[in-house]
């Protein structure tokens, strides 16, 4: 095995000629991430549930000088998984970048209160959705040969220290760190490298109740040394780094980015 090329400073965040799938990319992180990796130079494909949203976020891209695409997917559904890859192939050929950022949490209330209905859709789509994802993400990139590929999984700082009423979200967060510390074992031989972002209390719409109520909000921000919450380009710029030729040697890691709350 030889030593990986060193690499100038200008290019260590440079994805120019990389294809990147982004899921749950209409708005919030995933959003900035589509936003963050078309800045590099990466051909995006905004995706998400509705392909009218993915599309608004793409045409912004491309009215900014980027390089964007919609294409619609649940990943809760086997079959819309398939056929976004099949999509993605016949479309660009070649899939370097994939980012796992699609989630659910239907249920916000006492653990044992989870019904069988909101437990089975958070297990579909963060933890099936995920593991089936990053599978045909694998194989698609095993077909660039040496230039292998690399896939970031939004997982949560829940998946380590549960959130309270949060029971379900918490244990499939907890899975996709798993899930990234298996894939990242196997999949190093073919230089795909598999890693984890683990997103502390950010401004977005899935995050709202909790910044916007004000008791909840104090309780977090007095677990959060820093003292205040993240805005979505933040956690977009570790993503960045993640998938870029700057984190060659980068596999299996689970980076928190949240203001060091997982520290108090």
């Amino acid at each position: 095995m030889t030593d990986h090329p060193a690499l100038s400073p200008s290019r260590l965040f440079d994805l120019s000629g990389q294809v990147a799938v982004v899921t749950g990319a209409s708005r919030g992180i995933g959003e900035s991430i589509a936003r963050t990796l078309a800045a590099a130079g990466a051909q995006v494909v905004v995706s998400s549930r509705k392909l009218a949203d993915c599309e608004a976020v793409a045409a912004s891209i491309r009215a900014s000088g980027g390089k964007a695409t919609a294409l619609a997917c649940h990943i809760g559904e086997i079959a819309q998984i398939d056929a976004l890859f099949a999509q993605v192939e016949q479309q660009f050929g070649r899939l370097d970048v994939l980012v796992n950022n699609a989630a659910t949490n239907p249920h916000y209330g006492p653990i044992w209160e989870t019904d069988v209905s909101a437990f089975q859709k958070t297990v579909d789509v963060n933890i099936r959705g995920y593991y089936f994802m990053s599978a045909g993400g694998v194989k698609l990139m095993m077909k660039n040969g040496a230039a292998g590929g690399a896939i970031v999984n939004t997982a949560s700082v829940n998946g380590v220290v549960p959130g309270l009423l949060q029971g379900i979200y918490s244990i499939t967060k907890s899975a996709v760190i798993a899930m990234t510390k298996a894939y990242a074992r196997e999949c190093a031989p073919l230089n795909i490298r598999v890693n984890a972002l683990l997103p502390g209390l950010t401004d977005t719409k899935f995050a709202s109740a909790l910044i916007r109520q004000g008791e909840a909000n104090a309780g977090f921000m007095s677990h959060i040394p820093m003292g205040r919450h993240a805005s979505p380009d933040e956690m977009a710029a570790t993503v960045l780094y993640l998938v870029s030729p700057g984190a060659s040697y980068t596999t299996g890691a689970c980076i928190n980015v949240d203001g060091g709350y997982l520290t108090a």
